[in-house]
């Protein structure tokens, strides 16, 4: 079974966990979750998080699949 890195999981966990208020946000239901979140632009800023979170995390996980081809 192949293990992915850790920093992989832990980056694209907390980027889909960053997804989910961004979301419901920007679907005009953020002020149920908290005032601030009332804003659309709140939800966008979010999502750019989540986005550049699972970019971060996809960087270890597409080295250690070089790293494996190789051997």
């Amino acid at each position: 079974m192949r293990r992915h890195p850790a920093s992989f999981v832990i980056l694209c966990a907390l980027g889909v966990l960053t997804a989910l208020p961004g979301l419901v946000s920007l679907a005009g239901f953020g002020a149920t979750l908290h005032p601030i979140l009332a804003d659309p632009m709140a939800g966008l800023a979010l999502l750019v998080s989540a986005l550049a979170l699972i970019g971060s995390g996809l960087f270890p996980y597409f080295i250690a699949r070089l790293m494996r081809r190789e051997e």
